[in-house]
């Protein structure tokens, strides 16, 4: 056996995939869960030895005889975390997620000593956003001084899996263009950027080697020991887990779409040039295939299926039994999903609104179908920033909680227009970081064999979750979704006046 091992560094758990390589299945897979340490101040932390704890576990749970044939471990990782180390390699701060919106002065701050927004766009291709790594630098500068004066090294999240394995420090472009200093254009350091952070500091010092994607780093020795793996045995560069993800839902050549149906919703596709939105509504990342990666996040998506899902009493094993009784439209019923307020449009105090009820269509199913529409329409939304910067898509790959509805996977194909392709295997930042491991170890002995064929070999598709538009739903889905629109229209600027209440 060939064994690839794909870790999956997120916010609420560490998974491990085994991925035997000959028989193009995953033979075995783990997970351990992460405590998270919220505050009322909006700070999201972690620490790195919870990490690493759980890797542990998750290794020891693999089957010997399985690990003990591992050539490549890949990693994927939450994206915009801070890991600050000192020369010695000690971690020095708890570790600020992506999910952390304690910093929203020091992104201000950052953003005013670039020059602006527009500005920090023409730099390095993003806006400086709360969730973003640089304001978390700042912060540590602010808030813990003598841990600042220590810093030796920026990791982040992934990169510190990688060195634990390997003891080396490096990072790769797509996990990078999440800093806030990263020149997405030029896939380089940003000087500019890096002095808004902090301009008495050359934090340059601090930045790891970014590696190309292709290369492999060796395990390290005691660590192949302690885990009971192979010497022999490579670490790829990794990624981000919105770059793993790409990989492992075949979204690495251009032409295909991946929709993830999670908590928040989220859209993303290869690119072979940089796509820069000028007004910041898209994450301009890089790819970790040595492309581009352009997202586009909404804050609200199986979080308001799951809301209604809950009031009304319906049982998971029933929604698509009950969705099926009802039609395109939900009865005249249209959801404004904002539970969360929402980033895709930018309405960070919207609330979710529901419009069109009477004694006819206020059903529990209508209800439930009308969210999953409203999820549908802010993701739709994105879909259309897509199009406005000449992205064009022959197929859409739907992973995430919400792609188990066979109901929602059809809605998708009908809203978007778009067939929608559904693949064999569901972990798919974790599949997509042992792919990327099993073809830079074979890079590494001389083969020339590219990662997009690599993909396109092992990632079986299942034609029972795959669906073709139905032209008629397209056709009163635009008009549904104009309805969206419309209703949206009317009630932004009440949203935008909260923005600005006290």
């Amino acid at each position: 056996m060939a064994i690839a091992l794909g870790i999956d560094l997120g916010t609420q758990g560490v998974k491990v995939v085994a991925y035997d390589l000959e028989r193009r299945a995953t033979v075995g897979q783990a997970a351990a869960p992460l405590a998270l340490i919220s505050r009322d101040d909006g700070s999201r932390e972690q620490l790195a030895a919870w990490w690493i704890e759980a890797l542990r576990s998750c290794i020891a749970a693999i089957d010997p005889a399985l690990r003990r044939q591992a050539i490549a471990l890949g990693v994927s990782g939450q994206q915009h975390g801070f890991v600050p180390l000192d020369r010695e390699g000690r971690v020095l701060s708890a570790v600020k997620l992506w999910c952390d919106t304690s910093t929203v002065a020091e992104c201000e701050e950052i953003t005013a000593r670039a020059g602006g927004e527009r500005r920090c766009i023409e730099i390095a291709g993003n806006p400086i956003l709360p969730g973003y790594t640089a304001s978390k630098v700042r912060w540590l500068a602010r808030s813990e001084p003598e841990a600042y004066a220590r810093l030796a090294t920026i990791l982040l999240p992934h990169d510190y899996i990688n060195f634990f394995l390997t003891g080396e420090r490096f990072t790769e472009c797509g996990d990078a263009s999440g800093t806030g200093w990263f020149d997405v254009r030029s896939r380089q350091w940003s000087a500019p950027m890096l002095a808004a952070i902090d301009a008495q500091r050359d934090l340059s010092a601090c930045l790891p080697e970014i590696l190309d994607s292709s290369k492999v780093v060796p395990l390290a020795a005691n660590i192949a020991d302690e885990l009971d793996l192979p010497r022999t045995a490579v670490v790829s560069v990794g990624g981000g887990d919105n770059m793993m993800a790409a990989i492992g839902t075949r979204a690495i050549r251009e032409g295909r779409l991946t929709v993830s149906l999670g908590t928040s919703g989220t859209l993303f596709a290869y690119s072979s040039r940089p796509i820069v939105d000028p007004q910041g509504r898209v994450a301009a990342f890089c790819s970790s295939t040595d492309g581009w990666l352009p997202l586009i996040c909404t804050m609200n998506c199986t979080v308001a299926t799951e809301q209604i899902r809950k009031l009304a009493g319906i049982a998971v094993a029933d929604a698509d039994r009950l969705l099926g009784d009802t039609a395109a439209g939900a009865g005249g019923i249209v959801t404004l999903p904002f539970y969360n307020g929402e980033r895709t449009p930018n309405l960070p105090r919207a609330k979710a609104a529901m419009i069109g009820l009477d004694v006819h269509n206020a059903t529990p199913a209508n209800l439930l179908r009308s969210a999953m529409e409203g999820a549908t329409f802010a993701l739709r939304h994105g879909l259309d920033i897509f199009r406005e910067l000449d992205l064009r898509f022959d197929a859409v790959c739907v992973t995430g909680g919400g792609a188990a509805s066979a109901v929602w996977r059809q809605m998708i194909a009908d809203v978007f227009a778009i067939p929608v392709v559904g693949l064999r295997d569901r972990e798919s930042a974790a599949l997509g970081a042992a792919l990327q491991a099993a073809n830079a170890s074979v890079q590494a002995r001389g083969s020339a064999g590219s990662l997009a064929d690599l993909v396109d070999e092992h990632l079986a598709v299942d034609d029972e979750l795959c669906c073709e538009p139905n032209a008629e739903n397209v056709r009163r889905y635009e008009g549904f979704y104009g309805s969206y629109q419309d209703h949206l229209a009317r009630l932004r600027p009440y949203y935008i006046q909260q923005e600005r209440s006290p």
